[in-house]
């Protein structure tokens, strides 16, 4: 199976950069391979139209009030999307994360 990308998006990507770290942690314990990254609001339009865009998008809760203009985005480019439960984002639960990337990896 090729590498799959994803991408968590919040309002500066600082505290996302922690989500990343232990969503990478749980899918290196169970031999998946993903390029898991974060980035900031203001550049979500940017990384999913470069080049290496993402598989599946992520927002924080912080930012779900995006989620209608970026689905715009998103939904062109066949991306699927989602915005992270605000209970996992806040206990940094990089499984439950994770699941909720793969599903829509999956869908």
């Amino acid at each position: 199976m090729p590498k799959k990308t994803i991408m968590l998006a919040c309002t500066s990507s600082i505290s996302t950069s922690l989500l990343v770290a232990k969503m990478q942690t749980v899918a290196e314990q169970r031999n998946t391979n993903y390029h898991i990254f974060a980035t900031a609001a203001a550049t979500i339009d940017r990384a999913l139209t470069a080049a290496q865009r993402p598989d599946v998008l992520l927002l924080s809760p912080q930012i779900s009030f995006l989620a209608p203009k970026v689905k715009v985005l998103a939904t062109q480019l066949h991306i699927p999307m989602a915005i992270i439960n605000m209970h996992d984002y806040g206990t940094m639960n990089g499984q439950k994360v994770l699941a909720l990337a793969e599903a829509l990896l999956t869908s």
